[in-house]
């Protein structure tokens, strides 16, 4: 019986070992300077993400944000999406979500705001795609990150070839 069910345990484990590698063995390639995004655009009440080249807009999508999303990020675990201006500082195909993309939360003055309150201001806010054992391609509803910017897989893939490191990014309320 116990036998049984380190048998089961382990199968279980590999078969989501494998979807995970197979998910992300797969990473789009950076497209060429000429094609890539010089902007991204958040929304939050509009629950839109938009890249912009130049001034014209190349591609959006709908996006999910923190479990908490009215209001600017202030400490670790509030749920909020934060807000202001950032740049992708990370990219990192390897993570338990799709293809995140890193932003550069907190800026010094967020830090400094936050330590004057005695708050830690968390960080890790990312750009991503759905969680690496989500079936298919299905998109949790709602909003339900930690205070990150959550799309589909399809629209995070395309995202992750048109935006390189240092790209701005502005989170408007």
């Amino acid at each position: 019986m116990i036998r049984a069910l380190l048998v089961g345990l382990v199968t279980v484990i590999a078969l989501a070992a494998a979807l995970l590698a197979s998910e992300n063995r797969n990473v789009p390639p950076l497209l060429n300077e000429s094609d890539r995004a010089d902007l991204i655009l958040i929304n939050k009440a509009e629950r839109r993400l938009m890249l912009y080249q130049d001034v014209e807009v190349i591609f959006q999508t709908d996006i999910a944000l923190g479990s908490s999303p009215i209001g600017d990020k202030q400490l670790e675990g509030d749920g909020k999406t934060p807000e202001g201006s950032f740049q992708i500082d990370r990219r990192n195909d390897r993570s338990k979500y799709y293809l995140p993309l890193g932003l550069s939360y907190p800026t010094k003055s967020q830090q400094t705001q936050a330590t004057a309150q005695g708050w830690d201001p968390g960080g890790d806010i990312f750009i991503h795609g759905q969680p690496n054992l989500t079936p298919g391609a299905l998109t949790l509803p709602g909003d339900w990150t930690n205070g990150c910017i959550a799309v589909s897989n399809s629209a995070m893939r395309t995202i992750w070839r048109r935006v390189a490191l240092n790209t701005k990014v502005v989170v408007k309320p």
